[in-house]
């Protein structure tokens, strides 16, 4: 059962061995045998970032044992759309309509959110969703 969902610009910065705070909560989590998440969203951004086939297939192996939640009912999506209108009128509106369907994902099963990207900050300033912080 998924504990923590894990954006794909964490993950792409894990990949790649960067050093950010996220990389490291991600490996402390990861080591603790946390059960982190994706959802069909993250797993077809990272997917898609692959450069050939060998990458492509260390990427799928890597994430092969990861729950996978996937956006449900027509509620998801208006719930996303929600999300983008109301950062709109709250003058911080959302660069990508991913991030507001990601976000309708995590509210939906109440679990948090661990990111590098300034749109979720704003996401949570509109909503009920909850992101990982800093230690």
């Amino acid at each position: 059962m998924i504990e923590l969902f894990v954006d794909s610009s964490v993950w792409i910065d894990f990949f790649a061995d960067r050093a950010t705070w996220q990389v490291e909560e991600l490996s402390h989590r990861l080591l603790a045998d946390e059960q982190v998440g994706l959802t069909d969203i993250m797993l077809t951004e990272l997917l898609r970032g692959a450069r050939d086939d060998g990458e492509l297939a260390k990427l799928e192996g890597y994430l092969a044992p990861l729950e996978v939640a996937r956006l449900q009912s027509l509620d998801d999506f208006r719930l996303a759309a929600a999300l983008h209108r109301a950062g709109r009128r709250a003058g911080t509106p959302i660069r990508a309509t991913t991030d507001c369907l990601i976000a309708a994902v995590c509210i939906r099963e109440g679990l948090p959110l661990l990111h590098d990207d300034r749109d979720f900050d704003h996401l949570t300033e509109l909503s009920d969703l909850a992101v990982v912080r800093s230690r």
